[in-house]
């Protein structure tokens, strides 16, 4: 398919392209309650391809434009050259100013190792779908439904500047729906992703799904609006620390959204609390562009290290291309969690839209379910409300659980415990 993709596109005078070859396997498995409900066995081989077309604006300054296209081998000679002429032409639309494509990397393929690689799709499947049901014990409250996919890829990425890279890659994702019918009937929907196969973190967040939602059918609207100390804990903290990714991004940097530079104190001064550690992670050995990646400090004792990104915006900014990143690390977490929460605060757990605004620095959600924990050590369930908080304002006081959590796209502290967030109660 290479050899026709290559061919097409010298008949259409296409000179600058890059190829990305993905084959992927698939074990996809639905199940209601613990019965499997329907099993798919998928195997897709599919070509992105990336035209650039190269040009001149209105003042004689070069441009450069490019369109990307899907192609599936199916595709006849006519089909596959109609599919890059059209591209090509689209790219005439997209001009932006001339920039270098990444530098040329030829390499052996990388194969990953460890056992979601190297086992069978079914054999994969079938410890973590043991996993996803061992939790499912607890009286009142149950699994309703699941979905598991097991996958394995193999990718390979070829541009007309020399680049031949390759290699493999294997995740676990899914979701699941906890039910709690009495006294009231709720459910929840909570899902996962593993960079490696992982049973027992699948377990333990069954089991805590299921803590959840027995406790949200008993939770109370009595909730007060004030301020607050606020846990936040699994992917909510996940969503408020992406506001330091996103904005030291090459991309928002270059459209001025974000001002930051290397050396800035991002995180404020007059930190009283941990200062942040945080990392971007290279789960892949190159990105869709094949720039090669390799893990990023990103900040360290609260001051930014690292402008990153994709190739076109770092060569905006004069910065070396680091490839595209999708999983954080951070660093920090020395306390405990039943310490951390031991005060009184308010541990808020499930939301209906968790958001971060990278722009604003403002977080917040309606609540769906929350532990009010008061003076006395008292703990009560409650619902409704929503927090909306200034990470300008805590973040210079963040306090982080020294228990870790991970998925496939953060490494870090399960929770972390912010001071005088704004809440708005349920209390009627």
């Amino acid at each position: 398919m290479f050899t026709r993709i290559q061919s097409a596109l010298q008949a259409e005078h296409i000179t600058v392209y890059r190829i990305v070859e993905t084959v992927e396997e698939t074990a996809e498995l639905f199940f209601v309650r613990h019965a499997l409900d329907q099993r798919r066995i998928t195997d897709v081989t599919e070509y992105q391809v990336t035209v650039f077309r190269d040009g001149k604006n209105g003042s004689g300054e070069p441009t450069r434009g490019f369109t990307s296209v899907t192609l599936d081998p199916s595709l006849s000679d006519e089909q596959l050259a109609e599919a890059l002429r059209g591209a090509y032409f689209a790219a005439k639309f997209a001009a932006n100013p001339y920039y270098d494509l990444p530098e040329p990397v030829q390499a052996p393929p990388v194969e990953k190792t460890g056992p979601l690689a190297e086992t069978p799709l079914a054999e994969s499947a079938g410890v973590m779908t043991e996993a996803l049901f061992a939790a499912d014990v607890r009286e009142g409250a149950f699994l309703n439904s699941a979905e598991l996919f097991v996958s394995r890829l193999k990718r390979r990425i070829l541009s007309s500047e020399g680049t031949d890279v390759s290699y493999t890659d294997a995740s676990v994702k899914g979701e699941f729906v906890v039910q709690c019918p009495s006294p009231e009937d709720v459910e929840m929907h909570v899902t996962y992703a593993y960079g490696e196969l992982e049973p027992e973190a699948l377990q333990a967040k069954v089991a805590e799904a299921l803590t959840f939602v027995a406790d949200r059918a008993r939770a109370s609207r009595t909730l007060k609006s004030g301020k607050y100390d606020v846990v936040f804990s699994g992917n909510a903290l996940r969503t408020v620390l992406s506001y330091y990714a996103e904005r030291s991004s090459a991309s928002t940097l270059y459209a001025k959204y974000s001002g930051w530079k290397c050396g800035d104190d991002v995180q404020g001064e007059g930190v009283t609390g941990e200062a942040l550690d945080l990392t971007l992670c290279a789960t892949v050995p190159y990105d869709g562009e094949g720039i090669p990646m390799a893990d990023l400090p990103l900040v360290g004792e609260g001051k930014l290290l690292a402008v990153h990104g994709g190739n076109r915006f770092c060569r905006y900014l004069g910065v070396k291309p680091t490839g595209n990143f999708s999983k954080l690390r951070c660093g920090n977490g020395k306390i405990p969690f039943e310490a951390l929460k031991k005060a009184p605060c308010l541990w808020a757990v499930t939301f209906s839209d968790f958001q971060m605004d990278s722009f604003s620095g403002h977080f917040g959600g309606e609540i769906r379910l929350a532990y009010l924990i008061g003076e006395d050590g008292s703990v009560t369930p409650v619902t409704g409300g929503s927090v909306n908080g200034s990470l300008f304002e805590a973040q210079k006081d963040l306090q982080f659980s020294s228990e870790r959590y991970e998925t496939a796209t953060y490494e870090g502290p399960y929770a972390v415990r912010m001071s005088g967030v704004s809440v708005s109660g349920s209390e009627a």
